[in-house]
């Protein structure tokens, strides 16, 4: 398997990876209220890079690495500010986002590199 093939799947793996968090922190094992909060829309903005990386669309790759910052930031506040089962989950948030922040720049840069030579 070729590096950006590696790196490709990697960005889907932590890209559900994270949507599948965001639903299961929000609804059932975290919640910010009894019952699930509406804060589980987050999950859904996380559907609008999925096609294109899916696609391997290099473009949609450039603009979801910086979009990917905003739940990186969001974990980094609620692991510095919540406590408990939150905060675990925070973190995973932090290394969901790390790991797909890192896999999406290597990705295009392995494709730059195959298409330069």
């Amino acid at each position: 398997m070729n590096k950006a093939r590696m790196f490709h799947w990697g960005a889907v793996a932590s890209l559900v990876a994270l949507i599948l968090l965001c639903l299961a922190w929000e609804l059932w094992l975290a919640p910010l209220r009894p019952g699930g909060s509406w804060l589980m829309l987050k999950a859904v903005l996380l559907l609008l890079p999925l096609m294109g990386i899916l696609r391997e669309r290099v473009y949609t790759y450039q603009w979801s690495s910086m979009f990917i910052l905003a739940y990186f930031a969001e974990g980094v506040m609620r692991s510095w500010a919540d406590s408990g089962l939150a905060q675990a989950l925070a973190m995973g948030e932090v290394a969901l986002t790390t790991s797909y922040f890192c896999c999406v720049v290597l990705f295009v840069r392995a494709r730059r590199q195959a298409l330069a030579a």
